[in-house]
């Protein structure tokens, strides 16, 4: 099937087939490979690791930060 068969048979689906086909289309080019995920991840906790080793940020155990954001949600 060629370009223009598919677009000719989704223009022939019903309205809220042919959004949920657009959705599908479109978050198909604005998300990232798993791969480029991984690594942007990755620099990330590099990032993280360094500031914690330099001092410049302070570790807040994970009990305190449930904590403050159930407040928050309240």
């Amino acid at each position: 099937m060629d370009l223009q068969q598919l677009e000719d048979e989704a223009l022939h689906l019903p309205k809220e087939e042919r959004a949920r086909l657009i959705q599908r289309l479109v978050l198909s080019l604005d998300s990232p490979s798993a791969d480029e995920l991984r690594a942007d991840w990755l620099v990330e906790a590099r990032r993280r690791a360094e500031e914690l080793d330099n001092g410049s940020v302070q570790a807040v155990p994970g009990e305190d930060v449930l904590k403050k954001a159930r407040e928050q949600l309240e």
